[in-house]
């Protein structure tokens, strides 16, 4: 595949700031992708490059947008038959640890573009060629974790945990999935507006309500009155992503409370006691490897998800796989910035056994990349946010579209 034109341009993220879109043109088809960005990020994440003026409050992607400029003078022209074949080529050039030169979110712009061109070139929708690339025995359609309470960063209550999510593992299909996260989703809306008010189901960046609620067990007890009321707690399990790392203080201590590490532990085992919760993410903060050492000691058959501690980078998904810190990764394909490494660490994962959940962002665009992408990798889990706000239910429709085409051959993950 010779590429024959690059161009970039900066449009709008769902939180209204500027992100990066790249065209990749070949002899015959054009290919498009608009990268996310992220609230809760980790230290660990490839550089997002931003220009830091007044343009757009300091937001704007002039800088990533001459990155692709840049990059396209070494592109432009060549064959490329394989992914990995690409994104090394880009990796060499810009030589820095955390893509520092040239921006994670151009480098991320130029690989889905890539990879997208690559499916398009060789006939086959995006799912079908990122299996190829993954070696995928059987696509999968994935169990949603839908964000329906939000709080931390993604929120303007007083909820210092971040997200709390149900997760259909007992549906049939993708379908029932959806049918079942949107029935919930609009009853928790209901049982919300009639004991905080109207002005409680506002929504956070993630489509999740934001109602005036301070503890966990607020949220919890609000979502299995949803779950309950539409019959659905038979075949729903609930999962959180606390992101400790937004509330974790110098004094090694958690929260408002300042609560100590193992305080904070025995907080989340009261829940999974009390309620039926199957996943936790970032439970602890980024480099605090003892916590989720000792968490992992006692908690073996509950998911514990590594986002800002694993950031997708094979060489920390490699450190935390040796150290035995989770068990499962989250996949964010910005965190790295290149399809070819978020594969790596996937198959990382997936060589230890680990589950893995691939994750949208705070700041979503349209762009349904990751919904091929989940399918494709077979792993069964992605992180979609509430059935609401055009950037989240473009990511639902996207899988409902893929099985569809996938009709009998159709398979829904199981947890």
């Amino acid at each position: 595949m010779k590429i024959k034109q690059i161009r970039a341009r900066q449009l709008l993220d769902s939180r209204g700031n500027p992100t990066i879109e790249t065209e990749l043109i070949t002899k015959h088809y054009t290919a498009r992708a608009i990268v996310p960005s992220g609230a809760s990020t980790g230290v660990h994440e490839a550089l997002e490059l931003r220009d830091g003026k007044k343009s757009y409050g300091g937001k704007s992607v002039s800088k990533a947008i001459s990155s692709v400029n840049t990059l396209s003078k070494s592109l432009k022209g060549k064959e490329f038959t394989h992914q990995q074949e690409f994104d090394e080529l880009l990796l060499s050039i810009d030589g820095t640890k955390n893509k520092t030169k040239f921006g994670g979110n151009a480098i991320l712009s130029l690989s889905m573009a890539f990879s997208r061109a690559l499916a398009q070139e060789h006939h086959l929708p995006l799912y079908k060629q990122i299996a190829n690339d993954f070696h995928t025995k059987s696509p999968t359609l994935p169990i949603p974790f839908a964000n329906v309470i939000n709080g931390g960063v993604h929120a303007g209550n007083e909820l210092e945990l971040q997200e709390f999510m149900i997760a259909p593992v007992k549906a049939k299909s993708f379908s029932e999935a959806t049918e079942i996260v949107s029935e919930t989703y609009h009853e928790l809306k209901d049982i919300i507006r009639k004991r905080y008010g109207k002005e409680a189901v506002n929504v956070g960046d993630e489509g999740g309500f934001a109602p005036p609620i301070r503890s966990p067990d607020q949220a919890l007890n609000l979502i299995m009155k949803a779950l309950e009321n539409t019959g659905h707690d038979r075949k729903t399990a609930i999962a959180m992503d606390p992101a400790a790392s937004e509330f974790y203080h110098k004094n090694k201590t958690y929260t408002t409370k300042q609560l100590k590490p193992i305080q904070l532990a025995r907080m989340y085992t009261r829940l999974t006691e009390k309620y039926p919760l199957i996943s936790i993410e970032d439970p602890f903060e980024q480099d605090d490897f003892q916590s989720w050492k000792g968490f992992m000691a006692h908690h073996e058959n509950l998911q514990i998800v590594g986002d800002d501690l694993t950031v997708s980078n094979p060489i920390r998904v490699k450190q935390a796989i040796e150290q035995n810190l989770c068990n499962a990764l989250l996949l964010k394909i910005n965190q790295v910035g290149t399809i070819f490494e978020s594969l790596a660490s996937a198959y990382l994962a997936q060589k230890a056994r680990w589950n893995v959940m691939v994750s949208h962002r705070s700041g979503e665009t349209e762009d349904t990349y990751i919904s091929d992408l989940t399918v494709g990798l077979g792993m069964g889990q992605i992180k979609l946010g509430a059935p609401a706000r055009g950037e989240r239910t473009a990511k639902y429709n996207q899988l409902l579209r893929i099985e569809e085409e996938l009709g009998r051959k159709a398979k829904y993950a199981r947890f």
